[in-house]
């Protein structure tokens, strides 16, 4: 009795939190769902399991459910015998997982010959990905959270490199996990302010509030017994999806099965999409299409495909839920679910179907295994899914090479020129380096009729990626409204001043950087540089520290607090940071360098000539080489 009181009390709480403002005013927007004001809160899929049980334990079973979680023996779907081997034959590194008793590690290592000469193993906390089709891996640094280098590809059984990380681009445990990838693939998290990728809390897999909406209000209004008989109305304190326009159903979905190249609003997020919004409300998101000959898609990008079925564009009633229910697995849903909704428009009697009667018998008349086929997807390899471009056998685009013919927004009809240009600068960045982009680029920025503090930013994104500083620097004084730059673009124009010698101006730039994101540690080692060569060693060796501190992997900043280390000559300690910066990173040569000549001014020969050797033998081309071969000799 005592627990339902309190329970009830709490519920008038959080309703007169969530209604009244400063001045106990009633919150309303133009939306009819009321959860979507701001002022309402998540609260939870523990608290959401309290009356919708049933639902929730099928839905803990589906891909999104299984999305995200610690990494576990019985979360992980991976294999763990004799083979568990990855070779990155372009790096030069292997990649073993393992059990160390109840935590999953990942060793990294090279050989030479039978000799074992670099090695690092790391822990991994969690796994992304519901083992139908992947199970990848997390590693949590101190909040920071990083991809790991090696992925387990569930349907062929086997270990490779992560997506993304073939073809020489292995960035080993490097590659950050922004909000941008957390949000699509689990539940929303709580993130520290000013970082791209630390967080206090990082829920476990896809959660009811993800296609429902923040529930405090709904959970306010059930705890004062202000129902709503469902069967003949509409509960509008939180979002049911079927209650949604076919529209704005698929936006939901779109969310995170519309992969392409999201571009935020000006001082939009990746947590400000909720159900019931618009896609476009928060960002926009684009495609790379081709000529016919190609008929490629990424993996996540079901609603795509599906918006180009016949069926969709002669009825623009199709929906993911007119097939999917979300919340039972797609493995649990038998056939005729998916078949019910062909059924409504095709008549199988009335020779809708043109397949023979033998075949259709042999297939129980499924039409979703005809009609819906498998496929892979260019951006993840080993795997096999849907593909919801629903086609008639034998008529679909055969796939090829095809050519590029230019970015389309899959959000906004009419984007304007700087919207595109946008578009285009990150999908360089991110999927594509050829420079012919930037030609695009530059044509829609030319276009932009109003070159306003926008344009300016935008103009420097370019002029970044060019490498034209000195455009960046005669851009920076354009701004015209602004009082301080967001993150980035002061990050662009402290590059230029650094490349150009302007170390003083560099280091201001930086500062609003890290001003703006103080846990981005890349905008600290940058203004860290600046302030070293502005000859403000004892500044610079606090944010090393700083940096250090914060990510202990952070092989570049090692690296260079060993160099003021060894300045102030605490030559035992610039040996330690040298060291570990190898360590995290055999291939830093400059670590490598700078080690070598510590030994030679320490006088330590037998550790010079060590160092010494092992860039001869595996970079022989190294201009240091003779000049410490040379000081080598001296001692």
């Amino acid at each position: 009795m005592r627990s339902v009181l309190l329970f009830t009390v709490l519920g008038a709480f959080m309703l007169l939190l969530t209604y009244c403002n400063n001045n106990n005013k009633v919150v309303v927007n133009d939306s009819p769902w009321l959860n979507q004001n701001d002022t309402v809160q998540y609260v939870g899929m523990a608290t959401c399991k309290l009356c919708h049980a049933d639902q929730h334990a099928t839905f803990i079973h589906t891909g999104m459910g299984k999305s995200f979680d610690f990494a576990t023996h019985s979360k992980s779907a991976a294999l763990f015998d004799k083979h568990a081997i990855v070779f990155d034959s372009i790096n030069n590194y292997y990649y073993q997982p393992f059990w160390r008793n109840d935590t999953l590690m990942i060793k990294e290592y090279r050989l030479a010959g039978t000799d074992t000469i670099h090695q690092r193993t790391e822990s991994i906390q969690y796994i992304i990905g519901s083992g139908q089709h992947t199970n990848s891996h997390m590693l949590n640094i101190n909040g920071y959270v990083f991809q790991a280098p090696i992925t387990f590809y569930t349907q062929k059984q086997q270990w490779d490199l992560a997506p993304g990380m073939e073809m020489g681009f292995n960035s080993r445990f490097s590659r950050i996990i922004t909000a941008e990838c957390m949000t699509c693939h689990n539940g929303l998290p709580e993130m520290v302010a000013g970082s791209t990728n630390k967080y206090t809390k990082v829920p476990n897999g896809i959660d009811c509030e993800r296609c429902h909406g923040p529930g405090s209000l709904h959970v306010a209004r059930v705890s004062n017994n202000m129902l709503v008989d469902t069967a003949t109305g509409i509960d509008y304190s939180i979002v049911n999806p079927r209650h949604l326009s076919v529209e704005l159903q698929n936006q939901l979905c779109m969310r995170c099965h519309l992969q392409g190249v999201n571009v935020l609003n000006e001082g939009a997020s990746f947590f400000d999409f909720k159900p019931g919004d618009k896609i476009n409300e928060h960002w926009n998101i684009f495609l790379p299409k081709f000529d016919g000959k190609n008929d490629k898609f990424l993996m996540a990008s079901q609603a795509d495909r599906m918006v180009q079925s016949k069926c969709y564009i002669e009825t623009q009633q199709l929906s993911c839920i007119t097939c999917h229910n979300p919340h039972i697995s797609v493995k649990a849903t038998p056939a005729a679910q998916f078949n019910a909704a062909c059924i409504n428009c095709h008549q199988p009697n009335k020779n809708d179907c043109t397949e023979t009667i033998a075949v259709r018998l042999t297939n129980n008349d499924n039409c979703s295994a005809c009609h819906i086929p498998k496929s892979g997807a260019i951006d993840i390899p080993h795997v096999s899914i849907s593909d919801h471009k629903i086609q008639i056998p034998g008529e679909a685009v055969k796939m090829g090479d095809g050519k590029f013919i230019g970015l389309v927004s899959l959000t906004t009809d009419k984007p304007d020129a700087l919207l595109m240009a946008r578009g285009y600068l990150h999908y360089f960045e991110s999927f594509n380096s050829d420079r012919a982009l930037l030609d695009s680029v530059k044509y829609y920025l030319d276009k932009t009729a109003e070159k306003n503090d926008s344009y300016s930013a935008v103009l420097i994104h370019y002029y970044y990626l060019q490498q034209d500083y000195k455009n960046i620097i005669t851009t920076s004084s354009a701004f015209k409204k602004l009082t301080k730059l967001d993150a980035w673009t002061a990050y662009r124009v402290g590059e230029a001043f650094l490349n150009t010698q302007s170390y003083t101006e560099a280091a201001t730039y930086f500062q609003q950087a890290v001003n703006e994101e103080k846990y981005n540690l890349d905008y600290n080692f940058k203004l860290a540089t600046a302030k070293i060569f502005s000859g403000k060693s004892e500044e610079a060796e606090n944010l090393l520290q700083f940096i250090v501190a914060e990510n202990p992997t952070y092989h570049m900043a090692w690296n260079n607090l060993g160099v003021l280390q060894a300045g102030k000559g605490n030559y035992l300690e610039a040996e330690k940071s040298f060291t570990k910066a190898i360590q995290l990173d055999p291939d830093y040569v400059l670590a490598r360098i700078k080690l070598a000549e510590l030994f030679i001014a320490t006088r330590q020969r037998t550790k010079a000539r060590e160092a010494i050797s092992y860039l001869e033998k595996y970079y022989p081309e190294l201009q240091e080489l003779p000049k410490l071969t040379l000081q080598l000799r001296s001692i």
